[in-house]
């Protein structure tokens, strides 16, 4: 695996693969790679000729006090566990090349981070679609691919490729867990012993919610109550939200209506850790 860390070489990189006909996947991360990460190589690697990722982390998606400065970097466990699996370039610029200074243009999408994380987040997702539309440009790759923990961002990336016309095309993952559950994470590895052990409640509580669903009941309000209740009893868990969305427009819901499809999401903190997760669930069709 070749490691490149000046955007003038990866641009050089990608003008000279694309010129000869192969075809490039993206991964774009922050680091501090799991088996996740590992996963979203593995797929985008089966679909394309050559497969680059992308670690950094980026500025302009923290708030003012968020994790930026704490965020874990661990570049050369990261090198390892990259060499282990199908990445053929690591593209990894230091903040300076990515952002020399001076910059007056930001990549937004209207109307989808206004829910969810964007509630909590004020401009995050912007920070996200702009360095992603950096990377696009940087690395013109064909194929690109997320993760579906982090589904509102799949959701917001997917929009400005269409609106944008970028020339690529978006894969999402399913998310990958450990063995009790847990969405794995960059973030898991803050949590103490105890949080851990209670974090499981997040998975736990999307599979208890969609028992209700399928079993008939179509008031989120009575879902998302017993939901809160499950997390918070017995946990230090700080809820930001818990959400029952459209999921192409992302807008809450009150009712599920038979049939459709629903997004349950949520965001819980523990200790000073806030963790996502999410569910898909189809609402059945009941015969009145």
């Amino acid at each position: 695996m070749e490691i490149i860390k000046s955007t003038a070489e990866a641009q050089h990189l990608a003008d000279t693969i694309r010129n000869s006909g192969r075809l490039i996947g993206l991964v774009p991360t922050m680091g501090a790679l799991h088996k996740g990460h590992l996963a979203l190589i593995d797929a985008v690697s089966e679909q394309v000729d050559v497969t680059i990722l992308t670690i950094f982390v980026n500025p302009t998606q923290f708030g003012p006090n968020e994790d930026f400065n704490r965020y874990p970097r661990q570049l050369e466990a990261d090198i390892q566990l990259a060499e282990s699996v199908d990445a053929d370039y690591l593209f990894c610029p230091e903040v300076s090349d990515m952002y020399p200074g001076g910059e007056l243009t930001q990549v937004q999408v209207s109307g989808l981070p206004d829910h969810l994380c964007g509630l909590s987040r004020p401009g995050h997702f912007t920070g996200v679609t702009t360095v992603v539309a950096k990377l696009f440009n940087i690395l013109k790759p064909h194929v690109a691919i997320f993760g579906e923990k982090d589904m509102q961002q799949a959701i917001i990336i997917k929009k400005m490729v269409r609106d944008l016309n970028f020339d690529v095309r978006i894969l999402t993952l399913p998310i990958v867990r450990e063995a009790d559950g847990l969405a794995m994470s960059s973030r898991n590895q803050y949590l103490s012993h105890e949080d851990r052990i209670q974090a499981v409640k997040l998975f736990q509580s999307l599979n208890f919610a969609k028992e209700m669903v399928l079993t008939g009941e179509k008031h989120v309000e009575v879902i998302r109550e017993a939901m809160t209740r499950f997390i918070t009893g017995g946990t230090s868990a700080v809820i930001d939200y818990v959400s029952f969305a459209d999921p192409d427009t992302l807008d809450d819901l009150s009712e599920l209506p038979a049939g459709s499809q629903v997004l349950i999401a949520l965001a819980v903190k523990f200790g000073s850790t806030r963790l996502i997760d999410n569910l898909m669930v189809k609402v059945p069709q009941f015969q009145d």
